[in-house]
């Protein structure tokens, strides 16, 4: 990505704010105007940098703040609603240029005499001298555009006398004062009217009651903690792989169905975006702007169906496996693939988890090079120094950027792993050091790491391989290469703009159906059908082998070796028809990564309902009650309360590294699966993590909030 001008990213500034405008013009006007002072002065105060703001125009405690945007203070932005208001309406409809001139009919002055005036007053000058360098303010398509006159200075001045005369052009030291005047004013109101809407009430915004917590006090000491199994099984590797891939797919149906949830993943994913991460010159990329939301809608989305869509193929291969008459070539090829899509996984999860670190608390140990990529097409980032050093000092910081070594394969992750829980159950304060996605990010990689040891323990796995097994990696790679190109394409704007617009009624819904439509024009199928065809084929071919080996063993009693054939390339073009040819056969909602439509789809199946009804305590009840309410005002529920709810119901505990449980039911219960889970980052669940819990608890087992009953 080439570094862009500043013109350039203040018409993106100007365009967005545009955009909002016009979206939300009459729902912020009339929030603003039934706020009172102190929600006024929270809008405000949300969008700055740790909420410190001028307190009047001539604050002079920001430094030189107040010389560019005196507008934005505290006194002025609380007191009477029509400041803000027309402030707003003027900055988002008129243009860029109308906004840098004198004269307007509105009687407003300029920022290009306003910055003047600032530099005659108050000192205000640019630290750069700029010489012989102007800023050109002539049309909308060239604003802001620098040059630099390399000879005949005096020559060619005198042919720009006229632009110079009239204020279209000026010294390049006076126009980057204009343009960052203008950016700050343009950046501030795109993020105050989001924080407006935000204040307003028209949104599902999930709101925390304060709940009771006399579960935190009771029934901790009757937690029974349960040892892992000595020796692993077969079918305890199955389950394994059938609870995380129900996990993730339980993920998708409440991004599909839970605006919170949905929002929440698409700014986890905007404000992580690796193009933040300053390069060798200090220098980061300016992906705040609008646009780049759509991508990040987008690739929440993808994110979540591919890893439910390679969970699927893992327990598919493990079943196959089991297969008694599984010819040993064929279980060997069989292997080599669950090798290799253990390790593509491992890395998914990874580059998610060195994602959230490289933003979060090992942000200063990163860096980004310029104009380079990494093979799918993102910025490429690596790290600087060598993460040793710290292991006295800091080993927290240590463990987790060895976990972001591209030579930290899922094995070697295992004593990180179990080094960084250590210290975690000595120190509990320095969990806390790492935030939400950074701890829900460990978890997923804990998840995997685990799996691949419990898989070791069982089976004796080849080492991965670039040339064997590739049936499901190498598709998987070319299906990924074509989805990222195509969200660099998207426009979601009209939906995600701001991100939480997704918590308005209907929004949410309308975005998905949307983005639905985006990959159909441009796929020729639907995201989700997309990696249900990859898996469904992949997992044919190896069956079809299989068969093909069977035969071949009737006639001949040698034993016969396979290798699975790659898919043969094809034209993009071919692949679109193709694609769209198998769309019309298909029956509606056939796709179990549905996410538009979901509670009509036939895949999705709804748990069924449990007609059991379980005499619990007066806590108990409460954190089921609190968890499976269907009220927009949720509660919170302490995990040390969870556990102590499920070890009343007589439920076993193992805990993992990462922050990982898996809970085991009675061995009275007719259901005997286990239920996994991550433990938060804070001591409550709540918001999106309750929803998920639910949603696994009420499939798992199907409860719901008439499950339980207090005696």
């Amino acid at each position: 990505m080439e570094e862009p001008s500043t013109g350039s990213v203040l018409r993106e500034l100007s365009s967005d704010l545009k955009r909002k405008y016009a979206l939300h013009a009459a729902a912020i006007e009339r929030a603003w105007r039934s706020f009172d002072k102190g929600q006024r002065a929270k809008c405000l105060k949300a969008g700055a940098a740790e909420g410190v703001v001028l307190k009047h125009s001539l604050d002079t405690s920001l430094g030189n703040v107040y010389k560019f945007a005196p507008e934005l203070n505290l006194r002025d932005i609380t007191s009477e609603p029509e400041f803000l208001l027309q402030l707003l309406k003027r900055r988002a409809t008129k243009s860029l240029l109308e906004q840098y001139y004198d004269g307007r009919e509105d009687g407003t002055r300029g920022d290009a005499s306003f910055i003047r005036e600032m530099m005659h007053k108050r000192n205000l000058q640019h630290a750069e001298p700029f010489k012989n360098c102007y800023t050109m303010f002539i049309d909308e398509n060239e604003y802001g555009k620098s040059y630099r006159i390399k000879s005949n200075h005096d020559e060619v001045m005198a042919d720009f006398a006229p632009f110079m005369q009239r204020g279209a052009m000026v010294p390049q030291s006076t126009g980057e004062l204009i343009l960052m005047r203008q950016s700050c004013l343009l950046q501030s109101l795109n993020i105050l009217i989001e924080d407006i809407l935000e204040e307003s009430e028209t949104r599902d915004r999930r709101k925390r009651s304060k709940k009771s917590e006399k579960a935190v006090t009771q029934a901790i000491s009757k937690l029974t903690f349960r040892e892992a199994p000595a020796k692993l099984t077969f079918p305890d590797l199955v389950a394994s792989a059938q609870d995380q891939n129900a996990d993730l797919e339980d993920y998708i149906g409440l991004l599909s169905t839970e605006p919170v949830v949905l929002s929440h993943a698409v700014n986890s994913w905007f404000f992580s975006q690796p193009e933040l991460i300053a390069d060798e010159k200090g220098r980061s990329l300016p992906v705040h702007t609008d646009k780049y939301v759509s991508a990040a809608f987008f690739n929440a989305m993808h994110m979540a169906i591919k890893g439910a869509a390679i969970w699927n193929y893992l327990e598919r291969l493990l079943e196959l496996l089991q297969t008694q008459n599984l010819n040993r070539g064929l279980r060997a090829v069989v292997l080599q693939e669950l090798s290799n899509t253990c390790a593509t996984e491992y890395g998914r999860v990874q580059a998610v988890f060195k994602r959230y670190v490289q933003r979060g608390i090992g942000s200063k140990r990163f860096k980004r090079i310029s104009n380079q990529t990494d093979p799918v097409g993102n910025p490429r980032v690596t790290m600087k120094g060598n993460p040793e050093p710290l292991l006295r000092d800091d080993p927290q910081l240590h463990y987790l950027l060895c976990l972001c070594l591209p030579t930290t394969n899922a094995l070697r992750a295992t004593d990180y792993m179990k080094k960084l829980n250590d210290l975690h159950r000595a120190h509990p304060l320095e969990r806390e050091k790492m935030d939400d996605m950074e701890i829900d990010s460990l978890a997923d990689l804990a998840v995997i790491v685990a799996f691949v040891q419990d898989l070791a323990q069982v089976v004796s796995m080849p080492s991965v391989s670039r040339t064997k097994g590739q049936t499901f990696v190498s598709r998987l790679q070319v299906l990924e290469a074509e989805l990222n190109l195509l969200s660099k394409q998207i426009d979601m704007r009209e939906f995600v703009i701001p991100i939480d617009n997704l918590l308005e009624p209907g929004r949410a819904e309308a975005a998905l159906k949307a983005l639905d439509q985006f990959i159909v024009e441009k796929a020729g199928t639907k995201m989700g059908l997309l990696y249900q065809d990859l898996v469904e084929d992949c997992f044919s071919e190896i069956q079809q082998q299989h068969e093909k080996v069977q035969a071949e063993l009737k006639q001949d009693s040698k034993v016969a070796t396979v290798s699975p054939s790659l898919q043969d390339d094809q034209q993009p073009e071919k692949r679109l028809e193709l694609r769209k040819s198998k769309e019309k056969t298909r029956p509606a909602h056939s796709s179990i990564y549905e996410f538009t439509n979901r509670e009509e789809s036939s895949c999705c199946k709804q748990p069924t309902p449990s007609t059991e009804t379980y005499q619990v305590n007066l806590a108990t009840a409460e954190v089921f009650t609190t968890m499976f309410t269907k009220a927009v005002s949720r509660g919170a529920v302490n995990w040390t309360a969870f556990e102590a709810a499920m070890t009343d119901l007589g439920f076993s505990i193992i805990p993992k590294f990462g922050s990982v449980f898996t809970f085991f039911p009675p061995e009275t219960w007719n259901v005997q699966r286990s239920f996994t889970v991550h433990r938060p980052h804070g001591p409550k669940i709540e918001g999106h993590v309750l929803l998920r819990f639910a949603r696994r608890l009420r499939r798992v087992y199907g409860w719901s909030e008439q499950s339980f009953e207090a005696v």
